[in-house]
């Protein structure tokens, strides 16, 4: 199989054991791409539901619309710039105080808001005669800032339950009762003549049964995920001889990108499922990385049997999505393509800035 580059070989090294430890939560992140776009939308949408109640007819309505956004806007985009300036600060406070600080700073975007449309004389445009609703501002401030606050906080809330849910599905998918049988059996048959192999392959199974099992924060590193991944695909290259072809093109750099705990293995399982086992001559694996774009890339390509394509229910592949988008958000990607016979899953995730 090609693919666009060919990249660094990943040295083969033991997992780094895993660290349980406890540090606070971010909930008021303002830096991500999807938490803006919400953002501004839900400022928009809540100034247009209001303006219904004031307006008389569609024309007033969208120069009430305008009028705002000229001072809401500005001010929506002051206070997502304040919360990401202050993420690393508000991160190493308590969940209470960082809605705080969240609700103090739409305060001081309602007044900004409220300030602008005094220096453009705005309000006079709208409601001739009326003065600056300066308290106004800053409890409707308050207000839209609790509520973009609560809905991070939902998010971030959601990403544990989620992500232990699809562990599990994994778990169950992964540590399938044949797999388990497969490769005890396999182990037996070179325990006699090749001891040393045997050995290894238990020592391959029972990282696998460590990993799944163990607590794990949000995100681990893609070097620790291919390695466990490598691990998976020697097992099976010891049950299915010269019929699993694997290569291997990484790239270094991208190594430390931040990815959700075995989001490679679902991944390398389907290739192993859909290419190698209903193939009488194998298939082959690539698995590549890349950097591109302040961005890793992660593929994993198999061919399949001819007019066969992928079947199977996508679980598998629905907790991948899933599990990339309650990490990065619209930051991350994931896809996948067939053809001619070739299979892709490729996943986008961003590096971490320095």
């Amino acid at each position: 199989m090609r693919d666009s580059r060919i990249l660094s070989t990943l040295k083969e090294r033991r997992l780094p054991p895993v660290a349980a430890k406890s540090t606070p939560q971010l909930v008021f992140d303002a830096c991500q791409t999807g938490v803006m776009l919400r953002a501004v939308l839900y400022v928009e949408t809540v100034i247009g539901a209001a303006l219904l109640y004031v307006t008389s007819d569609a024309v007033d309505w969208l120069l009430g619309v305008a009028l705002i956004t000229a001072a809401a806007l500005p001010a929506t985009l002051m206070w997502l710039v304040l919360g990401c300036s202050l993420k690393h600060l508000l991160g190493r406070l308590p969940l209470g105080w960082q809605v705080a600080a969240g609700v103090v700073l739409g305060a001081l975007a309602g007044l900004f808001a409220c300030g602008l449309m005094a220096w453009l004389d705005l309000v006079g445009m709208f409601r001739p005669g009326a003065q600056a609703p300066w308290l106004a501002s800053a409890v409707t401030g308050m207000l839209l800032a609790a509520g973009l606050v609560a809905g991070m906080a939902w998010r971030v809330r959601g990403r544990t339950p989620a992500a232990t849910a699809a562990r599990l599905v994994e778990l169950q998918s992964r540590i399938r009762p044949h797999f388990l049988f497969n490769t005890l059996n396999s182990a037996i048959a070179l325990v006699r003549d090749e001891p040393a192999k045997a050995e290894r392959v238990l020592e391959d199974l029972s990282d696998l049964f460590r990993h799944a099992l163990s607590e794990r924060q949000d995100a681990t590193t893609l070097g620790a995920e291919l390695e466990l991944a490598r691990r998976y695909l020697d097992i099976e290259q010891v049950r299915f001889g010269r019929r699993l072809r694997v290569e291997w093109s990484l790239d270094e750099r991208v190594s430390g990108a931040r990815v959700p705990p075995m989001i490679l293995q679902p991944l390398v399982e389907n290739a192993v499922k859909h290419g190698v086992e209903p193939s009488p001559s194998g298939a082959q694996i690539r698995v590549s990385t890349q950097l591109r774009n302040q961005s890793a890339l992660i593929k994993v390509t198999n061919t399949v049997p001819a007019g066969q394509g992928k079947s199977g229910h996508g679980i598998a592949l629905g907790n991948v999505r899933d599990r990339l988008r309650l990490l990065y958000d619209l930051e991350g990607g994931f896809r996948t393509a067939l053809v001619k016979d070739v299979y892709q899953a490729r996943i986008q995730v961003p590096m971490p800035k320095k």
